[in-house]
């Protein structure tokens, strides 16, 4: 046990036994630690001082990262620590205690279609959807959409409403076809809006083919299950939406925050941009059939996703 340990051990005996009933010189004389050392006091300036400051700063925008991410982070933005020195402050400074997750065990009985049979290869191979549900603050549903690339980890969009019909998913994917190309697969449940005879018909004339996992299975789309614990744990547990048009905003801007700024661990610490920047495509983005696109619903033409402000939170130095 290092000299500070024992000084901390020494205060909390005392604290807890009252220090009107206990004596430091009885407490030390008891545990073996020599009173000079008790009342040392550091005289050579914190050379850790800025580093926590900043770290602190950095807690206050990312409150759900670990050290080791926010080692990356730190990286990224232009500082150069020791993760372990960083490790050291981070648990001295009491700066996370991070929630116990329940490990679940997989289950027997997985299909060709899960994740881990059939596996991306390369940018735009398979995608994944899926559905999350949240409450603004009159207790009214949302229903969010997520649609992530399992290669390169990008979150492509994220639509919130009310409700949500096959017609809105298609015209969702329609969107991202005509911008980014179209995927070989997409792997989903077998919720209504994916399993719809006419989203079926859709696909099939695009030429995109439909992986659907297993019955009451989420570990076989393990990828966007994933997406969706970040996208709960970071902001949609910590946040309260007045209004539908303020969830818009708020989700958007975290996911500009999560593809170009926040370092993912699967893909050797990179952001989803910067590794998909780097990976070789073979599909041509922009290039989609017409026939192929979704009919409009009538007296209303579909609009692509409102692009928001580009508004990030500071970089610190």
């Amino acid at each position: 046990m290092n000299p500070e340990r024992r000084r901390r051990t020494v205060e909390a005996v005392r604290s807890r036994l009252g220090h009107d009933k206990v004596s430091e010189r009885r407490t030390c004389q008891t545990l073996d630690q020599p009173r000079s050392t008790q009342r040392y006091h550091l005289k050579r300036p914190d050379k850790d001082r800025q580093l926590i400051d900043q770290l602190r700063g950095l807690v206050e925008w990312y409150p759900r990262y670990g050290s080791e991410r926010m080692h990356k982070v730190l990286i990224n933005t232009g500082g150069f620590v020791n993760f372990k020195r960083l490790h050291r402050i981070w648990k001295a400074e009491h700066l996370q205690v991070p929630t116990r997750q329940r490990k679940k065990r997989r289950l027997p009985g997985r299909s060709d279609n899960g994740c881990i049979r059939y596996k991306a290869t390369h940018r735009n191979h398979v995608w994944s959807y899926d559905f999350l549900t949240d409450r603004t603050e009159d207790g009214r549903q949302l229903k969010i959409l997520v649609i992530i690339d399992e290669f390169t980890r990008e979150c492509l969009a994220i639509e919130i409403g009310r409700t949500f019909t096959s017609r809105d998913v298609m015209l969702t994917l329609q969107y991202l076809f005509a911008v980014r190309g179209a995927p070989e697969h997409v792997r989903s449940d077998n919720g209504p809006e994916f399993v719809a005879k006419e989203t079926q018909r859709w696909l099939d004339r695009a030429a995109v083919s439909t992986l659907f996992i297993n019955k009451a299975s989420p570990w076989e789309n393990g990828y966007v299950e994933s997406f969706n614990g970040k996208l709960r744990d970071e902001l949609l547990n910590r946040e309260l939406f007045l209004g539908l048009d303020e969830a818009r905003y708020v989700l958007d801007e975290w996911r500009l925050e999560y593809n170009h700024r926040r370092p993912h661990s699967g893909i050797g610490w990179r952001t989803p941009a910067a590794y998909a920047a780097i990976c070789d495509d073979k599909t041509v983005a922009g290039v989609f059939p017409a026939t192929t696109l979704a009919d409009p619903p009538v007296g209303a033409a579909p609009l692509p996703p409102v692009q928001p402000a580009n508004q990030y939170p500071p970089v610190l130095s």
